[in-house]
């Protein structure tokens, strides 16, 4: 059964279990991938860094490649301009730079090695609906065991550990942030005085979407989603849960490096922290108030009312603000990283390279402190368990794992047909792969082609800013617009699209709400609602009928 809180749990007892998820996760990687993997230079490849990250990011990883990239850096520092550094030591799901994907990674994968990914997905989306009861007491054996096909064929048949290496790095960062932003909003309860209705909806979460470019899609949505849900108490229906994921989840974040993991990896390239802004507003604010105007029309079909309002009570009031400072905490270590700040350093024993570094440390760490300081009357109001993060933690362990085989081929096509692919094929192809796949290294492998038609290395940050911002008479720029949209837009298309979807979606089942299945979300809601919405954003702006290209 899912832990429970209550007053009977000593703090020693949460303490251990806190630790024990922390410890589990970092010794199953180092079980995973054997010592070589972390520790000659000889090993690793010079390689552009790809990571997933975080939230909400900033879901980022940190200091993950290898004394490699110590090497790469410092040849990339004599070139590079002003700004900050490349990433280089990011590690990532894919990290290319757009040359033959054999000098990058070893061989590549053969395409049935795809398999074991496509079998997780349908299970994700068939287990919930056809056997309820056997997926959710096995989910986290198929989940390890589909990745562990994966890991020993890379690590036995083909001898190549990097991309396993990636994918445990990226792991670690994604579910220390994860775990970290939902425990620490869990301790907020933040109740709302007022009634449910199409436009305190609406002004929510637009709200909502506001805020995640400030504390991550991630940490907009784990703050939002249960005053969201008690708000519509007597009247919540699945498309409440669904336009919350549109929304603060996804599109919301696509202002600012902080709001969605893709634009943080870009930042950490070389992309200037307020071009996204500068460039991505006016698309931005039409779709934000578009979906909203959806949302509104099907919400004002609901008849049934909400809560009440208590006319003796404030419009707000909040229980446990002592865990905002938590999440403060969480977003300021986004930001430690030896790529944006040259003194953190990168963690070593003796020559081993460890696939994680001081950011995943002090998120972890929060995980722990977070819950022990937590205000337990919020945790009570609010319902905690450690179920939706236990669901997310398994199921996204063998997602990294498997989704592997996928990207590297992905990868290898776009940077052979480069090209070949116009302004539209990029956002087509960013935006349907970051749905299915993790948006963030499907951004960065798309933008190291795109950076490739212009004879650029995505590696080399001065290069990324000349993309970003090229002399007069070259439209780079629009390429990596368009790649930048498509990444965090479409990660809205399924639950696994951008890690905030799936905690939503946990969140709101553990609290008895009725949520669209994986097929349901897709085919109801995402397909009919977000495509048309995504099509005409690509009429107006790269298609080259009304903006000339």
């Amino acid at each position: 059964m899912p832990f429970v809180f209550s007053h009977r749990f000593s703090k020693t007892v949460v303490l251990s279990r806190c630790l024990s998820l922390a410890i589990a996760s970092l010794l199953a990687g180092c079980l995973l991938l054997p010592g070589a993997a972390w520790s000659a230079p000889s090993v690793l490849p010079q390689e552009s860094g790809v990571e997933q990250a975080t939230d909400d990011h900033a879901e980022v990883t940190g200091d993950h490649a290898g004394a490699a990239h110590d090497e790469q850096e410092a040849a990339h520092d004599e070139q590079g301009a002003g700004g900050h550094a490349p990433a280089g030591d990011h590690a990532g799901a894919a990290e290319h730079s757009g040359g033959d994907e054999g000098d990058h990674h070893g061989p590549l994968p053969p395409v049935w090695l795809v398999l074991p990914f496509l079998a997780l997905l349908i299970m994700i989306a068939t287990g919930p609906l056809f056997y309820a009861h056997h997926w959710h007491h096995h989910y986290p054996k198929y989940a390890a065991a589909l990745g562990a096909i994966v890991v020993i064929y890379y690590l036995f048949v083909l001898e190549s550990s990097v991309p396993m290496m990636h994918a445990l790095a990226e792991y670690l960062s994604f579910i220390a942030l994860v775990a970290s932003l939902f425990i620490a909003a869990s301790g907020i309860f933040l109740s709302l005085n007022a009634r449910g209705t199409p436009w305190t909806n609406s002004v929510l979460l637009f709200v909502g979407s506001l805020i995640a470019n400030l504390i991550a899609t991630t940490g907009a949505a784990m703050l939002f989603i249960r005053p969201y849900m008690r708000l519509n108490k007597g009247r919540l229906k699945p498309y409440h849960i669904v336009f919350f994921i549109f929304l603060v989840a996804n599109v919301g974040g696509g202002l600012t490096p902080i709001g969605d993991p893709p634009l943080f990896l870009g930042f950490l390239r070389g992309v200037p922290f307020f071009w996204t802004f500068t460039h991505v507003w006016y698309i931005w604010l039409p779709t934000i108030l578009l979906l909203l105007a959806i949302f509104y029309v099907i919400d004002a079909r609901n008849k049934q009312t909400g809560q009440a309002i208590d006319a003796s009570s404030g419009l707000m009031g909040i229980v446990g603000r002592k865990n905002f400072i938590w999440i403060v905490v969480v977003i300021i270590s986004v930001f430690i990283d030896p790529q944006v700040f040259g003194w953190v350093p990168r963690l070593h024993i003796g020559d081993v390279h460890l696939p994680f570094g001081i950011r995943e440390i002090i998120m972890f760490s929060v995980c722990v402190l977070a819950f022990v300081s937590a205000d337990k009357t919020a945790l009570k109001k609010n319902e905690f368990t450690f179920e939706p993060i236990r669901e997310v933690g398994w199921l996204f362990l063998g997602i990294f794992a498997t989704m592997q085989p996928a990207l590297q081929l992905i990868s290898e096509f776009a940077s052979q047909n480069s090209e070949s692919l116009s302004v539209g094929m990029f956002y087509w192809a960013t935006g349907a792969l970051s749905g299915i796949l993790d948006n963030a290294p499907t951004y960065l492998n798309f933008l190291a082609a795109a950076m490739g038609k212009f004879g650029m290395d995505v590696s080399v940050a001065s290069q990324v800013v000349e993309f970003a911002l090229p002399a007069e008479g070259i439209d780079s720029w629009i390429f990596l617009q368009a790649i930048s949209v498509a990444a965090v837009f479409f990660g809205a298309m399924t639950y696994i699209g951008n890690a905030p979807n799936f905690m939503v979606k946990a969140i709101a089942e553990s609290s008895g709400v009725d949520v669209p299945s994986f097929v349901g979300y897709l085919v109801k809601y995402s397909l009919p609602i977000l495509v048309p919405v995504y099509f005409v954003i690509w009429v107006i702006f790269y298609s080259g009928w009304i903006v000339q290209l």
